[in-house]
């Protein structure tokens, strides 16, 4: 299986490629520009792949559904809810593996990608929602799967989140691409308080039909759900029910979905590998 990276310049132009076979990195030695972009093809679909889309970001296992990736580098009011170190300077580093067998076979948690964007319909997870506060990246449904969980205030990074802009019928749907096993759900939600509000009920809808009422309490640790194991393609938050309290403002930090991914799905090799069974 064959892999390439490029950065292409906002008139399509190769800045940098590099190619491997079951993966590769690229070093590309200059300063990211508004409208560059990362692309990254491969032979094969249907492939869950170790993602570090840069340096100064979290590698995570995720799900590859297309042969063709586009990522847009963020600029200006974009770049606030990433690192601080990520896409600046001179130096970056972007590598993709294909993932092994061991590591998809984990339990983990199944929801995190890093590289997830609002156009991203190819790498999965996947986050979206019929609201944003204001459109503002720092409220985007990307930010509840990115991997920060710190929910003691609002705004920029670390503190990015998914913000509602009190709208009553929010929701937020993690689509994960393919069938996933899963038995527990857990929520940060956002804790800056007094200037957050909090959800004292939230309805998570599963893909296969069901629906689980959950009952939640003033915290700023984590909500912790579990349940007879599911299979499903994607999760929603529904039906959030605020507290009577003044404010306005509830918000998700992070969302937290933990299982196993299908075992008759394809990763990489098994050689030398020894493989717990995870039931």
């Amino acid at each position: 299986m064959e892999f390439q990276i490029k950065i292409l310049n906002r008139a399509g132009i190769v800045m940098a490629e590099s190619s491997g076979e079951d993966g590769c990195s690229l070093i590309y030695e200059e300063a990211y520009l508004s409208g560059d972009q990362i692309v990254i093809d491969t032979t094969e679909d249907n492939i869950f792949v170790r993602l570090r889309i840069d340096d100064g970001m979290d590698e995570g296992i995720v799900y590859m559904k297309e042969k063709h990736f586009v990522y847009e580098i963020p600029f200006r009011e974009k770049r606030e809810s990433y690192p601080v170190k990520a896409f600046t300077g001179n130096m970056h580093v972007v590598s993709i593996q294909l993932a092994e067998d061991y590591e998809v076979k984990a339990y983990r948690n199944l929801s995190f990608n890093s590289a997830d964007q609002h156009q991203n319909m190819g790498m999965y997870p996947h986050a979206h929602a019929n609201v944003e506060t204001r459109g503002e990246s720092v409220f985007a449904a990307r930010n509840a799967i990115d991997g920060y969980v710190l929910n003691g205030s609002h705004g920029v990074w670390p503190y990015e989140s998914w913000g509602i802009n009190m709208q009553d019928d929010a929701w937020l749907t993690v689509d994960f691409g393919r069938e996933v096993n899963t038995d527990c759900v857990v929520l940060y939600t956002r804790a800056d308080f007094p200037h957050d509000n909090w959800w004292k009920q939230v309805t998570l809808v599963f893909s296969d039909g069901s629906e689980l009422v959950w009952n939640m309490e003033k915290s700023s640790k984590r909500h912790v759900l579990r349940f007879q194991q599911k299979t499903i393609t994607w999760i929603r938050m529904e039906r959030l029910i605020k507290s009577e309290e003044a404010s306005p403002f509830p918000a998700l930090s992070q969302i937290e979905v933990y299982g196993i991914d299908q075992l008759n799905m394809f990763a990489g090799n098994t050689d030398n590998c020894f493989l717990v069974d995870t039931y």
